[in-house]
């Protein structure tokens, strides 16, 4: 290692190549945060996942009919048999499917009407096939948008994958707050338009029932009682001819239960020519009850038809009532997209309202909005695994920020000097440099995006003790020969880098054949990739960067 040492020593003989080594580093550091805006390494919470299913929730618009939705679940089947990864689909109509991971946070155990339905794709198993299944997903959601949302006008159609992290609503979900519900909706509108034209946004909703014209059936009790019937023949009559009711019940020695005998009318029967009050009142003329003279009346003389708008679900949310506007990323992170979408809300709603922002908190990217003629406020929200994202970085920054407070700390009790306890933080700070590099080498070597991740985050975290033992190894060391042995600062600096090299190096090999085997893993890839380029970084950094901070540290000469 002789030859290292003089390269060392030969670096701190010159003013010039000193300063070199300084502003080269420093380049590198702030050239790997530029990284972030340039959007050359995006970060993520985590990223997707392959997996053996995913789901298609479909659906029509409010008051649909189930023939209607089967019409598209019908052209979906027919696009999605031609995948040959594909093993089996099953659709339920008017529910949810067997509740899952995803199923649990989406409410899809609340789905009881006809214009919704979901379907489980089940697919081969992951080593059986080359495309992970969140890039298929993203690969057929455009063709089956493209091919049967427009066999039901305003017909949505979105592809749910198992979360690979916590589960949330959706990965962006804007929550409208507000009093007037029909300002609400109408915000709420508004905000799933400027989300359906954000770059790689996809799968864009709106959380609450469209508000429809609808006609009520009411028995005329005082008609009823003229004409000698009872409400409970009209009730009965009305359901038949709509519905469908259970007249009887079949007892078998096969079931513990009886079993429901269900009378209905054929299709024909029950279909009206309109869908007006006009081909109501047709469709009631047409059925006879019998009263107790035997006299046959007609169920129309006896029923009221009362035009009424529908009663939509209220959400709440902390006691406020909320509409979800929800929407999903192809693949990329959510920031970026949140930031467009919120930068031209922002533009957008300054005509009609006053946008106030939050600032500084847990809701920084929050929107008040005042209306400037009534003076009503409104809240758009920001949740979703988006916000789940940004608290998880938020919270390990301060993990990380604590991490160097206590570090500096200890070391300036060991020390007894700021200014190499601040050598020991300054190299461990620049290790970023090589799990940033790293991570932006691991997404041009990888057929999709490679996230800096969460676990990416607790990656940087753990390599601030290897980095700092780097240091404190070299520093101690160059003391012992300086206080002891009398060696001369430069010559002992470089001796000290040199003879430590290889505990080093070993280490640090150590380290990345270990992290090797995460590398490769779909969720813990980033922990991976972090501590193998950060190690890598961390040993440039401690062998070249600081030497030339000792070199310049007056504390080095002091006797202890």
């Amino acid at each position: 290692m002789k030859k290292f040492e003089n390269f060392i020593f030969w670096i701190l003989d010159s003013k010039f190549r000193k300063t070199l080594v300084i502003i080269l580093t420093i380049l590198a550091f702030f050239a790997s945060l530029l990284m972030f805006p340039s959007k050359a390494v995006l970060a993520r919470m985590l990223p997707g996942k392959s997996a053996t299913t995913f789901s298609i929730y479909v659906d029509t618009p409010t008051g649909s009919s189930i023939e209607e939705t089967t019409k598209v679940t019908d052209c979906i089947s027919t696009v999605l048999e031609k995948e040959k990864s594909i093993l089996d689909i099953s659709t339920y109509y008017g529910q949810g499917i067997p509740l899952d991971y995803a199923g649990l946070v989406k409410g899809s155990m609340m789905k009881r009407t006809e214009n919704v339905a979901e379907m489980s794709i089940n697919l081969t198993p992951i080593h059986e096939r080359d495309e992970p299944s969140f890039l298929m997903v993203s690969r057929l959601r455009p063709v089956l948008n493209k091919e049967c949302s427009s066999l039901v006008a305003g017909t949505t159609i979105k592809l749910v994958e198992q979360p690979s992290g916590p589960p949330t609503l959706a990965q962006i979900v804007v929550e409208v707050q507000g009093k007037n519900l029909e300002k609400m909706r109408k915000l709420s509108t508004e905000v799933a338009n400027i989300l359906s034209h954000t770059k790689d946004l996809v799968d864009v909703d709106i959380l609450a029932d469209d508000i429809y014209d609808t006609y009520k059936l009411i028995p005329d009790v005082k008609k009823i009682a003229d004409e000698s019937l009872t409400v409970e023949q009209v009730n009965n009559i009305l359901y038949l001819s709509f519905e469908g009711m259970s007249i009887a019940a079949k007892n078998s020695e096969n079931s513990l239960v009886q079993i429901p005998i269900f009378l209905v009318l054929d299709d024909k029967n029950r279909r009206m020519k309109g869908d007006d009050a006009k081909a109501i009142k047709d469709k009631l003329s047409k059925l006879n009850l019998m009263n107790r003279l035997g006299e046959q009346i007609s169920v129309d003389e006896v029923v009221k038809i009362v035009k009424v708008k529908s009663s939509p679900t209220i959400m709440h949310k902390d006691l406020k009532r909320t509409i979800n506007v929800i929407a999903e990323t192809d693949n990329v992170s959510q920031v970026y997209p949140l930031l467009d979408a919120r930068e031209t809300m922002m533009e957008y709603f300054k005509s009609k309202y006053i946008v106030d922002t939050v600032g500084l908190s847990t809701y920084m990217f929050d929107l008040k909005l005042t209306d400037k003629e009534t003076g009503e406020k409104f809240l758009l929200r920001w949740d979703g695994e988006m916000k789940v994202t940004l608290d998880t970085f938020r919270d390990l920054g301060a993990a990380f920020i604590a991490a160097l407070v206590l570090i500096f700390f200890l070391l300036v009790i060991y020390y007894k000097s700021f200014v190499l306890s601040g050598i020991i933080l300054g190299g461990s700070m620049l290790s970023l440099i090589g799990v940033i590099l790293g991570h932006w080498v691991a997404d041009l070597v990888t057929e999709q995006t490679f996230f800096l991740t969460a676990t990416s985050l607790i990656g940087f975290i753990a390599l601030m003790g290897i980095s700092s033992r780097n240091s404190l190894l070299l520093i101690d060391f160059a003391k012992s020969l300086i206080n002891e042995h009398g060696m001369e600062k430069r010559r002992a600096i470089a001796h000290a880098s040199a003879t430590r090299a290889i505990p080093i190096f070993l280490t640090a090999i150590a380290i990345i054949l270990g992290s090797a085997l995460l590398a490769s893993d779909p969720i813990f890839g980033g922990l991976g990739v972090a501590l193998i380029s950060g190690t890598i970084a961390a040993v440039f950094v401690s062998l070249l960067f600081v030497p030339v901070l000792m070199d310049n540290a007056k504390d080095m000469n002091k006797t202890e």
